[in-house]
């Protein structure tokens, strides 16, 4: 008897080219959502251009101190300078936050900022900057930071008409940045080399224009806010009672906090690397700072790819481990090529543990409160820097650079390893808020929503 032999015929859908160009026309216009909103668009672009020339201005500094002194323990003070009004003054720049209008706010803390750069440009031109100078005016702009980073976080949500586009949003503003990130050091670099530090310093200041023309443009509908009544001081306690009242709000800022103690004190010391470690010059220092912006823009455009929060907690841990990991390489090389890919690597954890922080937050707090709540993530993210800043000044001077590096690589795994246990718990706290606002089913989370909501608030 001969064998049976069934023959199964699939049926093969060719695809055409045209099919495919739809569907990576989906996923681009999925990526870049946001900018379906106008007013996120005009900041988008006025923002971009703006932050290049930041980028320019924070190589063109480490570069100038470095040459004036040859100390990177005075690398640590400029940037402990530049950065410790953000610690000391986010809070109260929160509280406006939530008490004045966020976009006009804005308009005056970029238009200050321009005035410090177009100073410091000048007093490079004519030769008569000294150091001193240069840390009275890094104190300058942290001032002016300390209220922009607040306002200009808390000022997304009112760009973005739908806040299901709000990750999204957040995750484009961070690809921004390091779009900047990477283009800055890069022209920094050359421009270092060819002309000198000021005409870094003078094109970030016209570089302002953009960005202050784009806030004008927009059309901002006024917020409903309530009579304030209550003090500053008081207002203020209300917003620490908040963070650390909920867990998960309180774990992510802590994580924030120690990564950017231990971890972001790194540019701080690039010139370090650049000249004395991988023997190279400015361009050398502004192809290090590129490539780490490469890492991080990868990792802002792999997030804005996600179309859900859904999973972003267990980014934070292991984006975390990535950077600290990255570090830690980047600290024992000797060798340029593998420097920068070892930057790539860095940035990418960078931006992904930072923007994920971010956008969680933004999603789970209250809009009344937050203002404070992105002025604590700024004392977080930025406010944490300058301590870290000065120590890796301090202890690069007594052990060296690559060492301090290397215990700061060291010290963000260690923190990842801590958030990484306690994420079960927070998943479970966060479950009724995700549940109250539909992004998960009520059912799922076999917990009361009402209840575990008024706890969160009390």
């Amino acid at each position: 008897m001969e064998p049976c032999i069934s023959y199964w015929r699939f049926r093969i859908t060719p695809v055409t080219d045209e099919a495919m160009k739809q569907t990576k026309g989906a996923a681009l216009r999925s990526i870049v959502r946001a900018l379906r909103h106008r007013n996120f668009r005009l900041f988008f672009v006025g923002q971009g251009i703006s932050l290049v020339g930041t980028w320019m201005q924070r190589v063109a500094v480490g570069w100038l101190v470095y040459r004036l002194t040859g100390s990177a323990f005075l690398l640590g003070v400029v940037q402990f300078a530049g950065q410790i009004p953000t610690f000391l003054l986010a809070p109260f720049a929160g509280v406006l936050a939530d008490r004045w209008s966020r976009h006009r706010l804005l308009i005056v803390v970029q238009s200050l900022a321009a005035v410090q750069a177009l100073i410091l440009a000048y007093l490079v031109l004519t030769e008569t900057i000294t150091v001193w100078q240069v840390i009275v005016l890094s104190i300058v702009l942290g001032l002016v930071n300390a209220f922009d980073m607040p306002v200009r976080q808390s000022f997304m949500v009112e760009m973005i008409e739908e806040k299901k586009d709000l990750g999204n949003a957040i995750a484009l503003n961070s690809s921004m940045v390091n779009i900047a990130r990477l283009l800055g050091p890069s022209v920094a670099g050359i421009l270092i080399s060819a002309a000198g530090e000021g005409v870094c310093f003078f094109v970030n200041g016209i570089s302002y224009v953009p960005v202050i023309a784009s806030l004008l443009l927009m059309k901002i509908a006024p917020r409903n806010s309530e009579a304030h009544e209550s003090r500053v001081w008081q207002e203020l306690k209300d917003g620490f009672g908040y963070v650390s009242g909920f867990e998960p709000i309180g774990a992510i800022l802590l994580m924030l906090a120690l990564v950017s103690l231990m971890g972001m004190s790194y540019p701080t010391l690039m010139p370090v690397f650049a000249r004395d470690v991988l023997h190279g010059g400015s361009d050398s220092l502004g192809f290090l700072m590129g490539s780490s912006g490469v890492g991080a823009l990868a990792g802002a455009l792999y997030l804005a790819s996600r179309r859900t929060v859904l999973g972003l907690g267990k980014l934070i841990p292991l984006s975390a481990s990535v950077f600290g990991l990255g570090l830690i390489g980047f600290a024992v090389s000797r060798v340029l090529a593998a420097s920068l890919v070892l930057m790539v690597v860095t940035g990418f954890g960078q931006i992904v543990q930072m923007a994920a922080s971010n956008t969680l937050l933004q999603t789970l707090v209250d809009d009344d409160k937050r203002g404070r709540v992105m002025s604590f993530y700024t004392m977080a993210f930025m406010g944490m820097a300058p301590i870290g800043s000065f120590m890796a000044g301090v202890l690069a001077s007594r052990i060296g650079a690559p060492l301090t590096v290397l215990l700061g690589g060291l010290g963000c795994l260690i923190g990842a390893v801590i958030f990484a246990r306690r994420l079960p718990r927070l998943r479970d706290k966060v479950r009724p808020v995700y549940a109250s606002m539909g992004i998960i089913p009520a059912i799922t989370t076999g917990i009361d929503v009402a209840s575990e909501l008024s706890l969160r608030d009390k």
